[in-house]
């Protein structure tokens, strides 16, 4: 069992930088991919971003590309989201979630892929 703890969300005004942090208990998560997804209000989960077990490939959503980052330290337990020119848009609750055993496969976009979850961290962006 796997549990995961989201941090580092916030109000930050449009154009700004949030990094997310995902920090796992119970088990390492040095074994697992792991993704990103984030849910709107009235929105349903949409994914954001993955990263294989040993953090060498990733993959991100269109609307993301070129402005957020996956990362992740397997020393410290933790998976990260640079989220940099954030916009009003990107205003959700963030996920993050762990999926298989020493894959690299990565563009797994599908929350039922994904066997464990945070409870999330809300990220709102002001105009």
């Amino acid at each position: 069992q796997v549990q995961l703890v989201e941090s580092g969300g916030g109000l930050v005004q449009a154009g700004g930088s949030l990094r997310l942090s995902c920090k796992a208990s119970g088990r390492t998560l040095s074994s697992y991919a792991m993704g990103w997804f984030r849910q709107a209000p009235g929105k349903e989960r949409e994914f954001v971003a993955d990263i294989s077990w040993r953090g060498g490939k990733t993959y991100y959503s269109d609307s993301v590309k070129g402005r957020f980052t996956i990362s992740r330290d397997n020393a410290k337990n933790t998976v990260y989201l640079q989220m940099n020119s954030l916009k009003p848009e990107d205003t959700a609750v963030y996920y993050c979630a762990a999926r298989g055993r020493r894959t690299d496969i990565v563009g797994i976009t599908t929350s039922g892929e994904y066997a464990y979850w945070g409870q999330g961290t809300q990220v709102t962006v002001s105009s």
